[in-house]
């Protein structure tokens, strides 16, 4: 005999103990939504979409306007773009400017001051700005600690809001402070109607009314032998082809976000000659026939911030939709598919590849990635010729290379040099020597995974593919000196720091190896066989090029410089 399945359901509900009950109301389930904090969340978007893809720009607003992120408005913000509590909160709390106050905790305070602590600000005092203000700041003002804010030819640097203080000492910093300069402040730049004025723009109108090809284009890239300038160095002209290769649509995404202490060029062009920039992401977008353009910039170039979206609202109309995504404090997404994930709205996990950026990027479309300083060149190199680039180099390199550099030299800053020079070189003939009083020591010459070398491996060309066999790379050209006044096993040691700190935690090599790399560092003695064995495994095991590289410093310790990791009286 058949029964009905609700006269089934109906015997096993008296099937158990107090069945026939009368049951107790339902209550909801989950996390609640405060009335008030979601009204507020709701007037802070306005008529901005709710898309997944644009969290971060609105966890950016809520930290802009209340100087803190609470649990209460990020349930709000959940509920308003229909993603789960947990969606959002591991969100928050993976980047570095979100200041997620969980339940029970007190609220912040509504000033923050920020110290670089990153080597060559710790090279030039960080620790004991940090202390001094964090014992002269009141009640009203937080002192924390922050990895390095792109600022490294002007160290030590303080951030009051988000206003630098450039050569900080505690008293200019607390003033500051107390004056309520808090906002960004912008330099004299080269504007939309200068650059039009002086040429700007002429390639692109050629290239899109097809007076010039983009198989001209790409052959004067080609010609060049210009390469990623971000750290990869990849051929540029073969990355454009091989992404124009993928069907359609594609995107491109530019990489504003370079957060490798020492480095601190493409701040330096935004901040001068940003159409020319501009021009460059066009001219690649039209190549590739991308209909969008997301940039995305580092947070810690609040300047840059403002005036890249102010100048592109005064590009005419045409062209592909261009999105500014700001950044928010993660190192890891300098890493180009950490970076995808970042735009897309989520924390920035590398991916496993392959597939490659180029086949499956952005919103798993093809899609083109290039660093500012590469596309700032593009338009150079074809009005000018690849003659023009390769005329510049030495010893047997060829083309320009914008050297960051930092430490204990006369003027630091960026060096518009020959590619292929020295690190002597670079500090006699653009840095104008050492700094008085000191004496070249030992330098990075690829930024804080680049490697240190000791002072008597001067005569070493600066480029790609010439400091590998050394254990070293140039990565973005961030090149930090030291001098005999530095510690070179505590620079390695604030490096490991840094990427211990930094390191996004999807994998157990990076995670764990920078952790323990940095607690074996710290003691008296180093472990030369253990420290040798973990950095190994970090480079064979590691997801991407953070945990990597992150030993590279450590093992040039260990290679270059056997006096200073071993104690002396260890050594009698």
């Amino acid at each position: 005999m058949d029964h009905d399945v609700h006269d089934v359901q109906k015997v096993r509900a008296f099937d158990h103990p107090g069945a026939g009950r009368k049951r107790a109301k339902a209550t909801p389930k989950g996390r609640q939504v405060d009335p008030t904090a979601a009204h507020e969340i709701e007037l802070l978007l306005g008529d901005r979409p709710r898309r997944r893809d644009l969290l971060i720009e609105h966890l950016h607003l809520i930290q802009d306007k209340y100087h803190q992120i609470s649990a209460a408005h990020l349930a709000a913000l959940a509920d308003e773009m229909k993603l789960s509590f947990a969606e959002v909160f591991e969100t928050a709390t993976f980047y570095a400017h979100f200041d997620v106050v969980k339940e029970g905790e007190p609220d912040i305070a509504p000033l923050t001051i920020r110290v670089c602590d990153s080597l060559t600000c710790a090279m030039m005092g960080a620790e004991q700005l940090l202390q001094e203000l964090q014992r002269g700041a009141g009640p009203e003002v937080r002192v924390v600690r922050a990895p390095c804010v792109g600022l490294c030819d002007v160290a030590p640097v303080a951030e009051v809001g988000h206003h630098y203080v450039f050569k900080a000492t505690a008293p200019e910093v607390l003033a500051t402070a107390a004056r309520g300069e808090v906002h960004p402040e912008i330099p004299p730049y080269v504007d939309y109607d200068s650059y039009v004025k002086d040429g700007g723009y002429k390639l692109l109108g050629d290239l899109r009314a097809g007076r010039v090809s983009k198989e001209d284009i790409l052959k004067a890239l080609d010609d060049s032998s210009l390469r990623g300038l971000g750290g990869a160095g990849f051929p540029t002209g073969r990355k454009w082809r091989a992404v124009l290769g993928e069907p359609g649509p594609r995107l491109m995404a530019v990489n504003g976000d370079e957060g490798e202490p020492g480095t601190f060029k493409d701040r330096f062009y935004l901040l001068r000659d940003v159409h020319r920039f501009i021009e460059g992401t066009l001219i690649g977008a039209h190549i590739v026939d991308a209909t969008d353009v997301y940039i995305y910039l580092r947070d810690e170039y609040p300047a840059a911030l403002k005036v890249l979206p102010l100048e592109l609202a005064k590009l005419p109309p045409g062209g592909p939709t261009i999105h500014v995504r700001r950044g928010a404090g993660a190192y890891i997404c300098g890493e180009e598919s950490s970076l995808l994930e970042s735009i897309e709205g989520k924390r920035g996990l590398p991916r496993h590849k392959p597939p490659y950026p180029f086949q499956v990027g952005l919103f798993g479309l093809p899609t083109l990635i290039n660093n500012i300083e590469t596309l700032f060149w593009v338009r150079d190199i074809v009005e000018k010729g690849p003659s023009w680039w390769n005329s510049y180099g030495r010893n047997g390199r060829h083309g320009l290379r914008s050297y960051s550099v930092s430490g204990r030299v006369k003027n630091p800053g960026v060096k518009l040099a020959p590619a292929g020079l020295t690190v002597r070189e670079l500090i006699d003939e653009f840095c104008g020597g050492m700094a008085d009083g000191h004496t070249f020591h030992a330098y990075l010459p690829g930024g804080a995974s680049g490697g240190i070398l000791p002072a008597s491996m001067d005569n070493i060309p600066l480029d790609f593919g010439t400091l590998e066999k050394y254990g070293c790379f140039i990565g973005s050209a961030a090149v930090i000196i030291m001098s005999e006044q530095d510690s070179v096993k505590d620079a390695a040691l604030n490096l490991m720091k840094f990427f211990e700190d930094e390191s996004c935690g999807q994998c157990t090599p990076c995670r764990v190896g920078t952790q323990k790399a940095a607690q074996l560092m710290q003691r008296p003695v180093w472990d030369r066989e253990l420290l040798d064995q973990l950095s190994q495994a970090m480079r064979d095991a590691s997801i991407c090029g953070l945990g990597q590289a992150a030993s590279n410093p450590l093992t040039s310790v260990i290679k270059y410089f056997p006096e200073e990791f071993v104690p002396r009286e260890a050594a009698e």
